[in-house]
């Protein structure tokens, strides 16, 4: 009997996208002990196949380990913030399927100077299509600067990052979590906790728990939240509009 199979394809995506998914799939399935991703069975210019998965309810037992995996998967590192994960070269893709917006991805010796980097990537976006307006640019250019000259770094190496982890982006199974749809790439590990936090993860606080068993965080990680969450919000404000702007001049506003 075959394998049950999902195939995600389109004929418009960008050039490469599914080698990009790919990369990052197996990027992510390598690092020793980590979390579990969907299982790549080909790939080709207009398609992924993929294993399918079969959804069960999750528990608090489930995040907890989620959590754990999670940490170890962080902890398989990267050459360096804004890289790419091995097998691709350049710069990425985040969003859907559907409207993918291009992911800066430019090796940087700080976190803060490739954060800051893609922070611009999306707000010059944003700035053509008319999303966000010259007082919008002007804070978050002010943060980007302050981002970028490393008021918010915290010494930690590269981490090996989803990079999308928002919740609908973790398919829980019967046999735990599985991640789906990553952006990964070299990154602070505090990316993907922010994430899972901004739209809501089931046992959340769980999850939390079992990362801190594994690898514990400075007392200030919770404060820069709001700094991780940035990013993605203007994704979604690029991308929907509507109060997504509002939300992300809101975070922008907590750092300036």
């Amino acid at each position: 009997m075959p394998e049950p199979v999902f195939r995600k394809g389109s004929a418009s995506a960008p050039a490469g996208y599914f080698r990009w998914e790919s990369a990052a799939l197996r990027w992510l399935a390598a690092a020793p002990g980590g979390a579990q991703v969907a299982e790549v069975i080909d790939v080709a210019e207009t398609h992924i196949d993929l294993r399918r998965l079969a959804f069960a309810n999750p528990d608090p037992l489930m995040a907890e380990n989620l959590g754990a995996a999670l940490a170890r998967t962080h902890d398989a590192g990267a050459p360096a913030f804004g890289s790419p994960p091995e097998g691709w070269e350049g710069d990425g893709f985040l969003g859907p399927l559907s409207e993918p917006l291009p992911l800066r991805l430019q090796p940087s010796p700080t976190w803060g100077e490739a954060y800051a980097a893609q922070l611009r990537t999306t707000l010059a976006i944003g700035v053509d299509r008319r999303v966000y307006h010259r007082s919008d640019t002007a804070l978050v250019e002010a943060i980007a600067r302050r981002v970028e000259l490393g008021e918010f770094d915290d010494g930690a190496p590269p981490a090996r990052i989803h990079g999308d982890l928002w919740s609908g982006n973790v398919l829980w199974t019967r046999d735990g979590a599985v991640l789906i749809d990553p952006a990964a790439h070299g990154g602070h590990r505090e990316t993907d906790l922010a994430m899972l936090a901004l739209f809501g993860c089931p046992h959340l606080d769980w999850v939390v728990s079992g990362y801190l068993a594994q690898h514990r965080l400075d007392a200030q990680w919770r404060e820069r939240v709001a700094l991780h969450q940035l990013h993605p919000l203007m994704i979604h404000a690029v991308l929907f509009g509507g109060g997504y702007v509002r939300q992300s001049l809101e975070h922008a506003k907590r750092y300036r």
